[in-house]
């Protein structure tokens, strides 16, 4: 076998391994990321969103126009509504949801579903925003960027 050759498939193999050892870490995800993003516009600074969603789930991922920043929106058991920034109070890093919260991947600062602390270097929760329901939509009162 030629020095090139052995080269290329060492390489290959590496890759293969790699990809094998991350993969698993990757699915893990998927749960998180498979929760389907609402998009919708911030109009005298409010959100509408359709209560419809909550059909198909508890928690919905809504992203108002031109934010950085998504907003967590969870129907309760007693038919209340919960929003939340999912913006790290640390560093301000875009957090991920996951089964028990959110998490920010920049420091590993974690988050309970209610938006309190559970691990730092985070120290303060996360920023509520009131929601209200009117007819066949949730308001969601927020300010005009976060």
């Amino acid at each position: 076998m030629h020095r090139r050759q052995f080269l290329k498939s060492s390489c290959n193999i590496c890759i293969l391994g790699a990809a094998g050892f991350a993969l698993p870490g990757l699915t893990g995800c998927s749960s998180a990321s498979s929760l389907a993003v609402y998009k919708t516009g911030v109009v005298n600074k409010r959100l509408q969103v359709p209560v419809n969603l909550f059909s198909s789930s508890a928690v919905q991922i809504v992203r108002p126009a031109g934010w950085y920043y998504d907003i967590a929106v969870e129907k309760k058991e007693n038919n209340t509504y919960k929003a939340l920034l999912m913006q790290c109070t640390h560093q301000s890093n875009q957090l991920t949801v996951t089964g028990s919260g959110f998490t920010c991947s920049l420091h590993g600062s974690q988050f309970d579903k209610d938006g309190n602390v559970r691990k730092g270097p985070a120290e303060e929760a996360l920023t509520h925003y009131k929601v209200y329901k009117q007819n066949d939509y949730l308001i969601i009162e927020v300010p005009t960027t976060p």
